[in-house]
């Protein structure tokens, strides 16, 4: 099964769909209000983000804590954020990439 991504004004949203009429129909019942931008059938059956793209850089695992904060924070974003940026000093900017990220991932 071919694997899309359906881009709206708010998300990006990457699923597996028979066909793109399809994986824009799993988009209109997940996000009645938005619209689909963008359709696009991926070439492969995997998806890729880039750790640098979302400017988690360095050796250091960041996912093994962004999760347990999120799970700290009974998967609340903006408390996440806060733990986030209490347990490893990061800014703002960088703790909400890290959460947002793995919220995405599906923690």
């Amino acid at each position: 099964m071919p694997l899309f991504e359906i881009e709206t004004n708010a998300h990006i949203i990457i699923t597996w769909a028979a066909s793109e009429q399809s994986a824009v129909q799993v988009v209109n019942e997940a996000y009645p209000t938005e619209t689909p931008i963008r359709t696009t059938r991926r070439p492969r059956d995997t998806w890729v983000i880039s750790k640098a793209a979302l400017g988690i850089i360095g050796s250091a695992d960041p996912c093994a804590i962004a999760r347990d904060c999120l799970a700290k924070a009974s998967g609340d974003k903006v408390q996440a954020i806060r733990l986030y940026m209490q347990h490893t000093g990061s800014d703002l900017e960088q703790s909400r990439k890290v959460i947002e990220s793995n919220m995405v991932m599906g923690w």
